[in-house]
């Protein structure tokens, strides 16, 4: 049964590849509550990019019932095809590892777009709130440039901008600084982190782990298609409980950083 109380609801989601050959979601159960913060992570292959992809309604699913909000979004018919509500995905925005910019639009056509054509806004509108945050996203003076002309930290912080010119009620981030030299990765974060501070519900995929200590309220741990572990990032970064989820830290970590973020997390 629904609780109306969780923003998003994931029943027994599975989800395979090569005509089921390949099972890479296997019975996920996860719920999320409005103002949750919950950073994915998992060794590759684990299923975590796919389960963006399955929220944000992109990929079919073999078996299971996602709900957003209370209502039916995700789910099969008697005949097993994925059956998706295309009005409740309009509430959910998703930003790319890679960009996904459109390269031959400017900045500010990039933004209104999608405004634009698919919910009838006026040009003037549209263009009003894109350079809005545009100036919030420190990219002011950049309307009329193309995607080519800018960093990539720039490109990334321009997708996070179309994806909210729709105002969703969730936002959804798969590896986003992972394309990014070091040096422009905290500028991405920044934005994600001021995002966070202004309550908006999201689901991060991330191999960074300090990012993912700072931003998360929850962390998830998958492997192998399912929850391994789920609490809150002091527990599951810091002293996981699972055998499986401590030999992934400590992979990701060397081991004296390793022993450096256990410490910070304890404080």
């Amino acid at each position: 049964m629904a609780n109306a109380n969780y923003l998003v609801e994931m029943k027994g989601l599975h989800k395979s590849y090569a005509g089921g050959v390949k099972p890479v979601l296997q019975g996920l159960d996860i719920s999320m509550c409005p103002g949750d913060r919950v950073v994915v992570i998992g060794p590759s292959g684990g299923g975590k990019s796919t389960l963006l992809r399955v929220l944000m309604g992109l990929e079919d699913i073999d078996k299971g019932q996602l709900l957003f909000q209370g209502k039916n979004y995700i789910t099969t018919d008697k005949f097993g095809r994925t059956v998706i509500d295309k009005d409740i995905r309009r509430n959910i925005g998703m930003v790319f590892q890679h960009y996904t910019l459109f390269p031959h639009l400017n900045i500010l056509q990039n933004l209104t777009l999608a405004p634009i054509k698919a919910r009838g806004e006026s040009r003037q509108s549209a263009e009003q709130r894109a350079r809005g945050l545009l100036v919030r996203f420190g990219l002011e003076g950049k309307e009329k440039a193309y995607p080519a002309h800018l960093s990539g930290g720039q490109k990334q912080r321009v997708a996070i901008a179309r994806a909210l010119m729709l105002d969703p009620k969730l936002m959804l981030f798969d590896e986003v600084t992972s394309a990014l030299d070091p040096e422009l990765v905290a500028e991405v974060e920044q934005v994600i982190m001021h995002l966070a501070e202004q309550s908006m519900p999201m689901v991060i995929v991330t191999h960074d782990m300090h990012f993912a200590k700072n931003i998360a309220s929850r962390v998830i741990f998958c492997a192998g298609g399912v929850v391994v572990e789920d609490g809150p990032p002091e527990q599951v970064l810091g002293r996981p409980k699972e055998a499986r989820t401590r030999e992934f830290i400590q992979r990701v970590f060397h081991i004296g950083e390793t022993e450096g973020v256990k410490r910070e997390l304890s404080i």
